[in-house]
């Protein structure tokens, strides 16, 4: 393991509660925290149930998952956030929240402390204009679901140093997983690539190409993917593929970015996904059923 020995993560969300994981899988303590208490309840559940499950398919073996899980502990507040070796922070894809969090973070931060964000898109350098440390700031982007995803997006804003780096390379392999480089642009490498891919899947069902099995089937058989486009944006959440969208639209001042009305449509109505129930397809049932 790299010198850092304590993690906390900030949001206890999906994607917390998944770095959480395999933060403690990866041997280190951590810190899980959220301004509902009640999701860091439910996220300590759901890792532990996550690591039964792992057990039980002969991943991992019992007593380590049960170690696993008791490394996962609620944080009591913002000092005891800010006093691990390495704090990640996992909000909501929302740039002025992001910044408002580690605002109000920074003040209880240890004097050695790192920090990361998970963004998938929004830029580094202006997070870590938020902090006192942007050069102790970098982006640590997990992929979903991060306990079995391989890879870490590794995001250098414009002031983080070569130290930090390192730490964090050293950090996410010791995890087992692979990195990347990527520079400070808007959605970075995945999502740069990925996002437009599942606007323009929404924009050929808008415009009535074809529906949602022909275009979930179409790039499944035809292009080889093990998810289709409607599906992974169910999978990922279409609220966060709406705000990815819109990083790249406004921070590329490119019209070919431009979010697809039917993406924003389903926003505005609630309809995000699997977290939701409804997004392209019905999750109330036994199996998803296409919703148009």
């Amino acid at each position: 393991m790299s010198s850092i020995r304590t993690v906390s993560i900030l949001g206890a969300g999906q994607m917390g509660a998944g770095i959480a994981q395999a933060v403690a899988v990866g041997g280190y303590e951590v810190r899980l925290y959220d301004v509902d208490p009640a999701r860091v309840a439910a996220a300590r559940a759901e890792i532990g149930a996550s690591l039964a499950r792992q057990a039980g398919r002969g991943l991992i073996t019992a007593d380590a998952g049960a170690a696993a899980a008791a490394r996962v502990t609620a944080a009591s507040g913002l000092a005891d956030v800010g006093q691990a070796d390495l704090v990640i922070e996992a909000a909501v894809e929302d740039e002025a929240v992001k910044k408002a969090v580690l605002a109000e973070l920074t003040p209880h931060l240890a004097v050695g402390a790192l920090l990361a964000s998970n963004t998938s898109s929004i830029s580094i350098t202006r997070l870590a204009s938020a902090t006192d440390r942007p050069d102790r700031f970098i982006g640590l982007h997990f992929m979903k679901p991060a306990p079995t995803m391989k890879l870490v997006e590794i995001v250098r804003g414009i002031a983080t140093s070569a130290a930090t780096y390192d730490a964090a390379v050293a950090f996410a392999e010791s995890l087992g997983k692979t990195t990347t480089n990527a520079e400070d642009f808007p959605a970075f490498i995945v999502n740069r690539i990925l996002a437009p891919m599942i606007n323009e899947a929404v924009f050929t069902l808008y415009e009535g190409v074809g529906d949602v099995v022909s275009i979930d089937t179409a790039l499944k058989l035809g292009a080889n993917h093990p998810m289709g486009p409607l599906e992974l944006a169910d999978f990922m959440g279409l609220d966060v593929v709406l705000a990815i969208m819109n990083v790249l639209y406004d921070g590329l001042a490119d019209s070919k970015y431009r979010p697809c009305p039917l993406l924003v449509k389903y926003v505005e109505a609630g309809w995000l996904g699997r977290k939701a129930g409804r997004g392209f397809y019905d999750y109330s049932g036994p199996e998803p059923t296409p919703t148009r």
